[in-house]
């Protein structure tokens, strides 16, 4: 069973794909797990990568398939696996499917998460994070006990830069302008499902298990 989670940043397609593999045991695979593996592990590909990464330039679309297609014929991905964070843009998805498609393999599933902007924005001025564990926190999900300490070691908490409203705001707008004709092109694709990922996170990964069934 091969897929892959398509959803704005902060639509908790991340937390879906780990249950995900987990349910089903196969691996969840992102593109920066991939990335860092491969510069630990000084691979060909590995030494490319960051030589773009060292320059803060994006990681060309060529070279990101060739990591991916790399992880994915690995031994563990014989059943599958769940793709998240990977492809962004519709090149990087035909580069994937004509990757696939000489492995005489495809994608089974492409799963949205749906959550309005507005939503998310909410969600992510509302978390907190404690500036010496890095514990992390929501003012309304996920309170601590005192107000602005950590419950784990007693720090305090912060809005991080990148959960700031404006922050996210720009995040989404690139989102939609970037990923979202993905959503179209998985629709013509015949395999994206969409789920609505307002519901409880339980609620969610239920919805996401009727789609790949047991």
């Amino acid at each position: 069973m091969k897929i892959i989670m398509l959803g704005a940043p902060g639509a908790g397609k991340g937390t879906q794909a780990k249950k995900i593999a987990a349910k089903y045991e196969i691996p969840h695979i992102s593109t920066g797990d991939i990335f860092r593996a491969n510069i630990k592990n000084g691979t060909e590909l590995g030494k490319k990568a960051k030589t773009y990464m060292d320059q803060g330039l994006l990681v060309p679309d060529e070279l990101v398939v060739d990591l991916v297609v790399d992880r994915v014929n690995q031994e563990d991905c014989s059943n599958g696996y769940v793709l998240d964070g990977f492809p962004r843009t519709i090149p990087q998805a035909e580069s994937l499917k004509k990757a696939l498609a000489s492995m005489g393999q495809e994608m089974d599933y492409a799963i949205n998460v749906e959550v309005p902007d507005e939503n998310i924005i909410h969600r992510m001025s509302g978390r907190r994070a404690c500036v010496d564990c890095g514990s992390t926190y929501h003012l309304e999900y996920a309170p601590t006990k005192e107000e602005d300490i950590c419950d784990n070691c007693g720090g305090s908490l912060i809005l991080r830069d990148d959960d700031k409203p404006e922050t996210v705001k720009k995040r989404l707008d690139v989102y939609h302008e970037q990923t979202q004709p993905l959503i179209d092109y998985y629709a013509n694709e015949g395999i994206l499902r969409d789920v609505d990922g307002t519901i409880d996170i339980n609620d969610v990964f239920a919805e996401i298990v009727k789609v790949l069934g047991e």
